[in-house]
Parts: C-alpha cells; sequence; structure tokens
C-alpha cells in the first residue's frame, strides 16, 4: 500500500509538472519585479482575491461533483452489463433444448447454436467498447501533452485495434459485413440476436416462454446500451466547464500580487528577531503561490479528467477489462480449454482500461 500510494504520488507530479514549472515564473516575475525593482505598487489587496478563491471553491466543488456522478453512473452501467450478460450466458445454455422441438436436432448442432449467441454477444460487447472510445468534439482532454504521454503508456485496446479486426473471432463473415455496414453497430448486433431467437422459436428449440425470457434479457441490454450511449452523447454542460478554466486562471494569475505583500509584511515583522531571516522572507511567497496554485489547478484538472468516463483515459470506467472479464465468464460457461480463452487484458502504471 506504502509502494502504491508513493507510486502515485510520483504520477501524480509527473502529471503536472508542466503546469507546477508555469506557476513558478508566474510568482517569481512579480517577487523579483516588487523586491529586486522596488515596484511595492503591484499588488492587490487580499480580500478580492480570497473573494475569487472563494467563488473558485464553489465551482470546482460543483464540477467534481458532477464529474464524479457522471463517472459512477457509467461504472453502475457497465456493472448492470456484466450481470446482465452473465445472465444472458446462463438462461442461452439452459433454455435452448430439443425438449419442445418436434424435429429434434444433434448436441452438436445445440451447442453451436449456444456457442453463436453467446460469441455474438462478446460481439456486441466489443462493438459497445469501441463505440464508447470513440472520440467526441468536446473530448479534448487527451490533446494535452502530459496526457498524450500517459495515452502512449497505458495499454488502450481500442487504440490499437480496429473493430472489423475484433470482431473475427464471434461472428461469421456475412454477419460481420451487416453489422460493419450499420452507423450502430451494437444495436445491429442485438438485432441479430432476436431474429436468431425467433428462429429457434420457429424450430420450437426455444420454448415461448423461455423466448420471451430471452428477449426481455436483450431489452435491459438495450436500456443499458441506451443509458452508456447517453454519457457518452451528452457533454459535462460546457459553460460551467468554461467558467471553471477561466477562473482557476484568473486566481493563479492574481495570486501572488495578493501573497507577495503579506509575506513582505510578515518579514518586517521579523526584523529585530530574526535579521536574515527577514530579509528574505518575502521569497517564501514563490512556493507558497506555487503550492497554492497546483492544489486548485489539479482539482480543477481531476474534474476535467471525470468528465467523459469513456474517453480512453487513466481514470475512466475500465470497459476493455469488464468486457475481457465477461468474455472469459462466459467462455466458461461454454466449457472451453483455457488455451483457447484470451487473457485480460495487461495492466500498464497499473491502469486498467
Amino acid at each position: 500500500m506504502y509502494t502504491k500510494r508513493i507510486y502515485s504520488v510520483k504520477n501524480m507530479a509527473r502529471w503536472t509538472r508542466w503546469e507546477t514549472m508555469l506557476f513558478f515564473f508566474i510568482a517569481l516575475i512579480p517577487t523579483i519585479l516588487y523586491k529586486i525593482f522596488g515596484l511595492t505598487w503591484l499588488q492587490i489587496p487580499w480580500t478580492p482575491i480570497a473573494l475569487v478563491g472563494t467563488a473558485l471553491a464553489f465551482v470546482i466543488g460543483f464540477q467534481n461533483n458532477a464529474a464524479y456522478g457522471r463517472i459512477w453512473e457509467a461504472r453502475k452501467i457497465w456493472g448492470g452489463i456484466v450481470n446482465t450478460s452473465r445472465t444472458w450466458g446462463m438462461k442461452v445454455k439452459a433454455m435452448i433444448t430439443n425438449e419442445y422441438t418436434n424435429s429434434p436436432v444433434s448436441e452438436d448442432i445445440m451447442r453451436n447454436e449456444i456457442k453463436t449467441l453467446t460469441y455474438r454477444h462478446i460481439g456486441w460487447m466489443t462493438a459497445l467498447r469501441h463505440a464508447m472510445r470513440q472520440r467526441k468534439s468536446w473530448e479534448v482532454f487527451m490533446n494535452h501533452k502530459s496526457n498524450k504521454e500517459w495515452e502512449d503508456e497505458i495499454y488502450t485496446p481500442e487504440r490499437r485495434n480496429t473493430l472489423e479486426e475484433e470482431l473475427k473471432p464471434y461472428l461469421s463473415n456475412d454477419e460481420r459485413e451487416y453489422v460493419l455496414s450499420k452507423g450502430n453497430k451494437q444495436t445491429a448486433l442485438l438485432n441479430l440476436q432476436s431474429n436468431h431467437l425467433k428462429k429457434l422459436k420457429e424450430q420450437g428449440l426455444v420454448w415461448e416462454f423461455s423466448f420471451l425470457e430471452l428477449e426481455n434479457v436483450l431489452e435491459e441490454l438495450f436500456t443499458l446500451q441506451g443509458k452508456s450511449e447517453r454519457i457518452k452523447n451528452f457533454p459535462y454542460p460546457r459553460q460551467y466547464a468554461t467558467i471553471g478554466h477561466y477562473f482557476i486562471w484568473t486566481f493563479i494569475l492574481l495570486l501572488p500580487f495578493g501573497v507577495i505583500p503579506e509575506f513582505d509584511k510578515i518579514g518586517k515583522n521579523l526584523l529585530s528577531d530574526f535579521p536574515l531571516i527577514s530579509q528574505y522572507f518575502i521569497w517564501a511567497a514563490i512556493p507558497f503561490s506555487v503550492i497554492v496554485s497546483w492544489i486548485f489547478h489539479t482539482m480543477e484538472r481531476i474534474g476535467r479528467a471525470g468528465e467523459n468516463p469513456f474517453e480512453g483515459t487513466a481514470n475512466d470506467v475500465p470497459i476493455s477489462t469488464i468486457s475481457r472479464g465477461i468474455e472469459i465468464d462466459l467462455r466458461q460457461m461454454l466449457d472451453e480449454n483455457d488455451a483457447d480463452i484470451p487473457k485480460q487484458y495487461p495492466e500498464n502504471l497499473n491502469v486498467q482500461m
């Protein structure tokens, strides 16, 4: 636990190093002008800066709460996909039988039908996670220099493989061409599932009650898909994100002009008891300004990191890992050999994608 905490602190310092350097120069330049060049008029009363800081704290708090709410809702949706997927695999395996058919089929044919429905469901999850990873015009978080570095180091399957390549193991050539020709590919796959169930019902391999049960599972999958698409396609309101960005930089630029005179006063009060410290105490305004600026800016940036929980950042909902975990469960339910079942996606920098 201690090692991971130190590792996280190092990652945080690395993630914000460019801003930290900028904060240093923003604080250094006014201090030099004030102390070295004697421009003591470069100061702002502390009260308006404190008012801006208070307003900023409310804005950042609102933004972080809203961002966390979006992340948590997305995680609950994909938790629902986990449970419903396992339910699908269980019911498909139990409800496709010769019990109600007038023309019984072989066990191999039944196993193939079960496998087709299960694999097509894995294809649905694959199409859904690829759709969630597609970049939207408002998803600009990864344009930042340090965020691009993280993107290069963490493993994001949807950035490394195309949907067509990933669908090959789960769909026939005809089905894959059909799905790839549609705009909403995950919807097309659920439609294929429903048509397949109808065909099995007509053959008597699925009892009418079982057909309704399986259709209800598909309906639930449609619901979960729609909820996930709603978060993906409706961004965090830009007016709130924009005002937070402007507020934070206004505060950072004003902060040194309020801090420097205060440290100068403290230094003068120390003159009689600590003359050496008093002479240089004003320079302590620089690290103080940097620390305060870093705290406010990092909190705002963390909020921005959570605005789009499917963008593909290190703090996103790990939909790739979740999907691969479901696939492993479903294929084990089919009693496949472990050697044929793909392994979980790797973790890079302790990040699951």
